[in-house]
């Protein structure tokens, strides 16, 4: 599928006209509206050393929303404010999860585009319910990912059972902690935070900006109030068509895919790692070093399970390459655990913010849609897809896990299709692995008045603000005047991907040490993993 559809983005490069919203002045609101519901926000500086005109507030929304007079409880907000006489209204933005925190990407969106475009926005951030420095936030297991898990892959009954018992332990931590906050915490009930942020912001409409799971929980709002929508922009599109536990086996296969990606990028640089240039056999050593570190755990912190931690982000940003390569190689050929420890420190350690990021991932996974409760099914889907793509199949599988067990009764996913909106724009490249290339596909066929721009040759996840002009030239145009690309086929504007990569360079330290900073990399950062 993803090969084809290159191929039929190559014949979609033509803009074949634009759209042009209504003035900018006509979406912001009067001044008598302004001091009436911004009043409901007190913002205070909030700065940091990269985003020194970050501000934060706070805004009390109601847990259950068909109870506005009930239980309250509080947003986190940030924003960075527009500078510029031609006000074009919020933009909310949002890293994905689900469970990022989107406080500190306000500041990065407001940096990272043109000068001339974010004067025009007041950019905010904001942690969805459960999240950061929202109140309450979720914390259900604080020791669910302490090192040495269990090895993930099931060979034998009593390792089965083990990760089975955590998984049931964590939902039953989850339901025992926050019984009464975990119907509440899903798809839809932060899709109505957001329009309570709109109240308070005293807008008529919203622009938004999401990321990853940042791009459903988009298309949900539009599809709740269409009305309320001015611009949407939608980077590295969920499949809405098959969440969450069919989407999980879909990422596997990708992630495989991109695994052997990685491989075989090791494989042409080895007169830098040495590990060979047949990327076969480099994927063998990879697991013979996974099959090592399940009997004797690197640092007696880096088992099987935490191996692949540190590994799956290298399919999310091929920017952690260089790092994970030297790693490998240090292992491989001196049995130097310490390159791999720090790895997994930077990559794969869980910290507090990932045990609340991933509370609130499993919250709103399980209760956002339907999952299998019958953990034979689990078993031979798995396998099954495990026997084409081992990489991360089982990692995920214990991941998810929790879903089967979970406390609270599903809701049915919601059909995003939406004939009512002003042109969105979407971005996907096509081999990414967190939300396949097809989700990008569905979604623009989903959405009747929408764009899809492609990178061609691209494997990151989060594509936009991340160093590739022609796509940023994209973005910049729809939130400039709403132009979007108008092609034919599956795509209507195609950009090629940055190239991979390069080894740190000889006699550097490390390639961590080598590397520079960069967009990408402060993406990344912000947007973490699992989305």
């Amino acid at each position: 599928m993803r090969n084809r559809a290159a191929a039929l983005c190559g014949a979609a490069v033509v803009m074949a006209g634009t759209f042009t919203a209504v003035p900018a002045e006509a979406n912001a609101p009067s001044s008598a509206t302004t001091t009436a519901q911004a009043a409901k926000l007190t913002w205070k500086g909030c700065a940091t050393k990269n985003y020194p005109t970050l501000q934060c507030a706070s805004l009390k929304v109601p847990l259950d929303h068909r109870r506005p007079h009930g239980e309250k409880i509080t947003l986190a907000l940030s924003r960075v404010p527009h500078t510029a006489r031609a006000y074009q209204g919020p933009l909310l933005v949002n890293p994905g999860g689900p469970g990022g925190s989107g406080l500190t990407l306000a500041g990065f969106v407001a940096r990272s585009l043109p000068a001339k475009v974010a004067a025009r926005y007041d950019v905010i951030g904001f942690d969805p319910r459960g999240v950061g420095k929202s109140k309450p936030a979720l914390d259900c297991g604080p020791t669910h990912f302490d090192p040495v898990r269990p090895n993930s892959l099931p060979t034998t009954l009593a390792i089965e059972k083990a990760n089975l018992a955590r998984a049931k332990s964590f939902a039953a931590a989850c339901g025992r902690k926050y019984a009464h906050l975990l119907p509440y915490i899903d798809t839809a009930g932060a899709v109505r935070d957001m329009d309570a942020i709109r109240q308070a912001l005293g807008a008529k409409k919203i622009n938004y900006f999401g990321y990853s799971y940042g791009t459903y929980l988009g298309a949900v709002y539009a599809r709740f109030f269409p009305e309320r929508v001015r611009r949407l922009v939608l980077d590295s599109v969920v499949d809405p068509t098959d969440v969450w536990y069919e989407a999980n086996l879909n990422q596997d296969v990708a992630f495989n895919d991109r695994h052997r990606a990685f491989l075989a990028w090791v494989a042409k640089y080895d007169t830098t790692y040495g590990l060979g240039t047949d990327p076969e056999k480099i994927e063998a050593t990879w697991y013979a070093m996974r099959a090592a570190l399940a009997k004797k755990p690197a640092g007696g912190t880096v088992g099987a399970s935490e191996l692949e931690d540190t590994f799956i982000p290298g399919g999310y940003y091929n920017g952690y390459w260089p790092i994970l390569a030297e790693a490998f190689a240090a292992y491989v050929h001196d049995k130097d655990p310490e390159p791999l420890v720090e790895a997994y420190e930077d990559f794969g350690a869980v910290d507090a913010s990932g045990d609340n990021g991933y509370s609130v991932y499993t919250s709103v996974q399980c209760r956002d849609a339907d999952w299998p409760r019958d953990w034979r099914r689990w078993r031979e889907d798995n396998w099954a897809v495990y026997e084409k793509a081992p990489f991360m199949t089982w990692n995920n599988a214990w991941y998810n896990a929790p879903c089967a067990f979970w406390p609270t009764d599903s809701l049915r996913s919601v059909n995003v299709a939406n004939g009512k909106l002003p042109p969105v724009l979407l971005f996907q490249a096509t081999g990414d692995a967190a939300t396949p290339y097809e989700g990008g596909v569905t979604v623009h066929r989903l959405l009747a008045r929408s764009s899809l721009v492609v990178e061609q040759g691209g494997g990151n996840h989060g594509i936009t603000l991340s160093g590739n002009a022609c796509l940023d030239e994209h973005l910049a145009a729809y939130l400039t005047d709403g132009t979007v690309p108008r092609g034919y086929g599956e795509a209507d504007a195609v950009c090629e991907a940055l190239p991979d990569p390069k080894p740190a360079a000889a006699g550097t330290a490390s390639a961590k040490a080598a590397s520079a900073p960069s967009n990408g990399s402060a993406l990344h950062g912000l947007l973490g993993f699992r989305h």
